[in-house]
């Protein structure tokens, strides 16, 4: 087996985007901590196919290749900025292209972004239950960034940082050999 490869996935269609930032820097630090590849999308890569498909045999190639990279991630870093308590309907349609039993048993950890705390249960109300209907592994500390913890887009708050490297130490359990091989490296 290769060195293990994390897709991150931000549901945001901004550009810049606080969402982007987030699952882009969460990724970072898990590709540093453990030596993993890492490639990140947003819903501007998946691109306009995503919305007129009912099927997946209908998005276009761009399309198709974030979907099988999705499907073939070792772990997944999911984020959705929030819309009104959830998250946004296309990032949702992406998900239903995906056959239950593709994410069964990944590792998934989930992160989103909103504009206050109101919306900080949007992980654990919203999207846990979601790749739970996937049976994968959703990792148990979530991330949720409000807009206060960005200045430029780019993470500010030691909290958040904290959090993000407490959610980042569970990624290890799911890649024992890799974790070691890599300590014994050092």
């Amino acid at each position: 087996m290769g060195t293990p490869r994390i897709v991150a996935i931000s549901g945001s269609f901004s550009r810049p985007s606080k969402t982007t930032a987030l699952v882009q820097h969460v990724a970072g630090r898990a590709s540093d901590r453990y030596g993993f590849d890492s490639v990140t999308y947003d819903m501007v890569d998946i691109g306009p196919s995503l919305g007129t498909a009912l099927w997946r045999k209908q998005l276009d190639d761009r399309a198709q290749h974030v979907l099988k990279e999705i499907i073939a991630a070792d772990i997944l870093i999911i984020g959705a900025p929030t819309y009104k308590g959830s998250y946004p309907g296309l990032f949702k349609h992406l998900i239903d292209l995906i056959d239950p039993h593709e994410l069964r048993s990944k590792p998934i950890l989930i992160t989103a972004t909103g504009g206050g705390d109101r919306h900080a249960l949007m992980v654990e109300h919203q999207l846990r239950p979601l790749f739970g209907f996937f049976m994968s592994h959703t990792l148990p500390t979530a991330v949720y960034a409000s807009d206060r913890d960005f200045a430029d887009y780019a993470i500010s708050s030691e909290q958040l940082l904290k959090r993000i490297d407490e959610a980042v130490g569970e990624v290890g359990a799911f890649f024992p050999t890799t974790v070691a091989n890599r300590a014994a490296a050092e």
